[in-house]
């Protein structure tokens, strides 16, 4: 009977195999599993399996997907690329002494700087009457929620080129504008004849500032309503002011939504200034064509207008992804890395991989799953010696 009860005490004393155990993997302690002294491991004490390196249990190879489709997508578009590039290099009726010319000629600059001002201050007044315009369409009054709505409705009707013209024909319309007697053209208080007041610049910043308002309003106003109504409410819960909920609360959260399209409409908005030649006003499409009609070299004064826009376009570019990384503060838990981040990380990782010693000859081969590491070894040491323990204190 002793001996009976000697061999049930040594079989409950024997370590329970687990299933890296079983994979032939050992593990070191397993969750509840009896120490040294007794006691039962800690959750926090546990330490992980230990895998041998080399292939798995059943020999085989890890091998990654091979993406075909992806490769030939790329090499035809690297072809396409490498195909167009060599076309600029090597066809000579593009013409690049003739671009090289006239990309800084003083006339096609001062065109530039018109064409920057018309976009400047047409996207501020443009923007400013749209946040108006997108307030009246939140608002709960339906006559400015009404005149909002025409308001939008007919700017987005009319095209850019024919509200242009209108501006700047206004004066068949009405030769004299003032102030005076309502409803009647008595202007007793200030009259000026209107063709003076509206110059072709005037007509174009008006156009261009009416018409970017009817969509700026669409966008600002889609930005406020992707607020979360939570927020709103938890706002006014905490009797906070309109004003501060509006400029602290609501227009920040907006804003992540109303900068990339915000960005679109201003972008859209520099290529936009190029109807404005209809008027004879002398931006930089309108300078590029009479000089192309005075020369007759279309391709490359075509040529300096789109490497100028693009140069604006990228600027624009650049802004809008700094501003849309400055809004996502708070909305993401790690910022997107800079550019220049990007570039440091990269020029990091080629250093740290030039700095890697190659492998000595002479060092011993990499252990393999028929040789157990040192890890392997000691981990199987300590279960050998935690049941030996326990064996011994079973048998007292």
């Amino acid at each position: 009977m002793s001996r009976i009860a000697t061999d049930r005490r040594r079989d409950a004393a024997a370590p329970v195999p687990t299933a890296g155990a079983a994979d032939g993997v050992p593990t070191a302690l397993q969750p509840g599993a009896p120490t040294a002294g007794g006691a039962a491991a800690a959750p926090d004490q546990v330490a992980a399996p230990v895998r041998p390196a080399g292939p798995t249990p059943h020999g085989l190879s890890v091998v990654p997907v091979k993406h075909w489709g992806r490769w030939i997508v790329s090499v035809v578009v690297a072809f396409l690329i490498v195909q167009f590039l060599w076309s600029l290099a090597a066809n000579p009726k593009w013409q690049w002494d003739v671009f090289a010319e006239y990309f800084f000629a003083p006339s096609v600059l001062e065109s530039l700087v018109l064409t920057l001002q018309l976009t400047a201050i047409s996207g501020v007044i443009g923007f400013a009457l749209g946040a108006v315009l997108a307030i009246f369409r939140l608002s709960k009054s339906p006559l400015l929620n009404a005149a909002a709505w025409w308001y939008i409705w007919f700017f987005r009707s009319v095209p850019l080129v024919v509200q242009i013209l209108v501006w700047y024909n206004l004066g068949y319309l009405y030769p004299t504008l003032g102030l005076g007697t309502p409803f009647t053209t008595d202007f007793w208080l200030v009259e000026f004849p209107t063709t003076t007041l509206l110059s072709a610049f005037a007509a174009a910043t008006i156009g261009l500032s009416l018409h970017q308002a009817a969509y700026s309003a669409e966008i600002i106003r889609a930005g406020i309503l992707s607020v979360d109504q939570g927020q709103l409410e938890a706002a006014a819960a905490l009797a906070l002011p309109r004003r501060i909920r509006f400029f602290r609360i609501t227009l920040p959260q907006a804003a992540r939504a109303i900068v990339p399209n915000a960005f679109n409409e201003i972008i859209g908005l520099v290529k936009g200034t190029s109807v404005v030649f209809i008027v004879a006003l002398p931006e930089l499409f309108y300078t590029v064509q009479v000089i192309y009609n005075r020369n007759q070299r279309v391709i490359p004064m075509l040529l300096v207008a789109v490497v100028w826009y693009a140069v604006i376009t990228t600027v624009l570019s650049i802004a809008q992804y700094y501003v849309e990384r400055r809004f996502a503060r708070g909305a993401v838990r790690e910022l997107p890395p800079t550019p220049i981040q990007r570039a440091r990380r990269w020029a990091a990782e080629q250093w740290r991989r030039l700095g890697d010693q190659a492998p000595d000859a002479a060092s011993p081969p990499s252990p393999t799953s028929d040789a157990p590491t040192a890890s392997t070894a000691a981990a199987t040491t300590a279960v050998s010696a935690t049941t030996a323990a326990d064996r011994t204190g079973g048998a007292a």
